[in-house]
Order: C-alpha cells, then sequence, then structure tokens
C-alpha cells in the first residue's frame, strides 16, 4: 500500500491554479462528469470527454496520477480531515491503513480547515485519482463537505458522527447510550454534583453525550446547573480552560465527565495542579478511550469507542460503494452501528 502525508504531495504540478470545477465551468458540464473523465470512466459519450479533456488543456490541469491509476485498476481512497484530536486520528488511521493494506489500495490524506480549504482539499484528492472518500470529525457533519462529494458523484463514508445523513452511508457508535452509561456509573459511585465539559457544538455527537448527561441526572432526580456545565472543543488546551472554570467554584463538584479524552486529561493536569488526589477527591472520567486514556495518570475512566474498527469498516464501506457503481449497481446508504465499552479505571472512585 502507498501513503501520502498529503494528498497534494501527490497531486499533478497545476500551474495554473485550476481546480475540477473551473474545468467544469470551461467544458459546460458537471464537476461530477469532470470527476468521470478524471477517472477513466466509461460513462462519459464521446463529445462530452473530448469537451472536458480539452478545457483541461487550455487550463494546464493535467491530472495524470488519476489517469495512471484508472489504467491500472488500483483503489484509490482519500482521507479528508480536520480533526483537532491527535489521538482519535492516530487510532483512525491505523485502522484505515491496515485495511488498506489487507485489500490492496492506497490511501491519500488531505488536511482542511475552513470552507474553502474543504473545498480544496476535496479537489486535490480528485485530481489524485481517489475513487472514495472517508469523512471522519467534525467534517462527517459538514453539510458542504457532504454535498460537495455527492454533486462529484465521490462515494463517501462518514465516520463517527451521531446523526448520519440518509443518503450517506455512515459508521458510528450510539453517543447518547455511551454518555448515558457513563453518567449513570458516576452516579452509582454516590456522585450528585457533577461538572460537564461539553465538546464542540458543530459536531453531533457532543449535542447527543451533553444530551445523555442531562437526561441521566434528570432520572436520578438530579439538577444540573448551568454553572456546572463548561464549554469545550474536544482540544486539551480547550479542556484547560473548561477545567478551570469548574474547578475554580466553591464547592467544586465532585466528578467532572468530560466529552473526549483529551479534555478529560487536561482536567486531570489542571486538578494535579491545584493539589487535588483524583479519585480521592475529584473523579475525572473521559469518552472515546484514545492512547491518551491509558498515558495519563491515573489512567482514565472512559468509553471505549473502536475507532481503529470503525476506521476498518469503513474502508470496507467505501469499496464495497466504488465497485457497486462500477459495475452500474446501485444500493440504499449504509448505516453500520458499533458497540461501545464502558472502561473503568483509576480515575473514578466512590463519592466522599
Amino acid at each position: 500500500m502507498a501513503t501520502s502525508n498529503k494528498a497534494a504531495h501527490a497531486a499533478p504540478d497545476t500551474s495554473s491554479g485550476a481546480t475540477v470545477h473551473d474545468v467544469a465551468r470551461v467544458a459546460g458540464v458537471s464537476a461530477m462528469t469532470v470527476s468521470r473523465v478524471i477517472n477513466g470512466r466509461t460513462s462519459v459519450s464521446a463529445a462530452t470527454r473530448d469537451k472536458v479533456e480539452a478545457a483541461i488543456a487550455s487550463l494546464r490541469y493535467q491530472p495524470n496520477l488519476a489517469a495512471r491509476a484508472a489504467r491500472t485498476g488500483t483503489l484509490r481512497i482519500g482521507l479528508l480531515y480536520s480533526n483537532p484530536s491527535a489521538a482519535f486520528l492516530s487510532e483512525f488511521l491505523v485502522g484505515a491503513m491496515d485495511q488498506c493494506r489487507q485489500g490492496g489500495g492506497q490511501l491519500l490524506l488531505e488536511r482542511c480547515e475552513d470552507i474553502d480549504s474543504q473545498r480544496a482539499g476535496i479537489d486535490c484528492l480528485v485530481a489524485a485519482g481517489v475513487d472514495g472518500i472517508l469523512v471522519p470529525p467534525p467534517l462527517c457533519d459538514s453539510p458542504q463537505v457532504l454535498a460537495q462529494l455527492n454533486q462529484m458523484g465521490i462515494p463517501a463514508i462518514a465516520v463517527a458522527t451521531a446523526r448520519p445523513s440518509p443518503g450517506v452511508s455512515a459508521v458510528r457508535i450510539d453517543d447518547y447510550e455511551g454518555a448515558l452509561a457513563m453518567t449513570r456509573h458516576l452516579i452509582a459511585l454516590g456522585h450528585r454534583d457533577i461538572g460537564f465539559i461539553e465538546g464542540d457544538p458543530a459536531h453531533t455527537p457532543a449535542l447527543l453525550r451533553r444530551q445523555a448527561f442531562e437526561d441521566a441526572m434528570r432520572e436520578a432526580g438530579l439538577q444540573v446547573p448551568p454553572h456546572r456545565v463548561a464549554q469545550g472543543y474536544f482540544t486539551y488546551r480547550s479542556g484547560l480552560d473548561a477545567a478551570r472554570q469548574l474547578l475554580a467554584q466553591a464547592p467544586h463538584p465532585s466528578a467532572i465527565f468530560a466529552s473526549n479524552d483529551d479534555m478529560a486529561a487536561a482536567t486531570l493536569a489542571v486538578a494535579h495542579g491545584m493539589g487535588l488526589q483524583v479519585p480521592a477527591e475529584l473523579s475525572v472520567c473521559g469518552f472515546d478511550d484514545t492512547p491518551v486514556a491509558t498515558t495519563v495518570w491515573p489512567e482514565l475512566t472512559t468509553i471505549h469507542q473502536p475507532i481503529a474498527d470503525m476506521a476498518r469498516a469503513a474502508v470496507n464501506l467505501v469499496i464495497d460503494e466504488i465497485r457497486q457503481r462500477r459495475t452500474g449497481e446501485t444500493s440504499p446508504a449504509t448505516h453500520h452501528l458499533m458497540a461501545f465499552t464502558l472502561m473503568e479505571r483509576a480515575s473514578t472512585g466512590r463519592a466522599r
């Protein structure tokens, strides 16, 4: 399997700065049609193919790698990412690369941030000849990204979205049930005053995890005062700010449930800096069970999300969709739900 740290490195030289959309505009066709020509698909008329190829030539847009991939039949799978958690991305790459290697495919990576770079990132992957694209969080919840891929006729798999689109295949866990289980675990340990650090509100799992926390507290007859919820964005730094906000309160919560492991690890750091004993004076738990959960002290109680296995499943799904499209078959989107596990470790204990 061949890999690339950035798909743009493998893409052909387009010194004119032209994109797939520019080619489509000049040729008077859709971006999807340009993509089909670039990838050597046979479902394009000779006249249309000539127009697209003429536009490519006039704009000096020369997707040589894409043509080579089409000729050899090699499956090229793109990964479009902007995840702020290096731990999540590391686990995801392990699974995706392993599954691509087993299938004899190539995995190409492209990082993006804002809307403009998302569009450019997709263009780079298409220019490099990808047949399908994996979209992990938070881009899995971006209507713009999913709409662009659909318009271009590129199979896409959304990974770890809490509310998958009916028309897009997805691999996920039940974030609501996972957060419900964790909150009930803290309540079973005797905690009644629990702080919560929520994740990026633009990412659907963050919304469901907070909703589950509030619902579990309500079913136990417990209140969630607004000052016991702090805003985070799934990053370690945002976790530091949120934990300081919660632990500066007097009295502070007896437990803090952070929406991911990076923010939970940041909470541990703040607690240690304040001289608080974990879990004797403060229980801390996270979500995801990324490698950081077992590299901090004490090790984190967390919800295990099988990220590497989810990436493997996503690769299998996108390969299936690619092959179906090549044979002219169509099938409804597949939503694959995977199991989570509550991992009880040393960062949580009974309330005192």
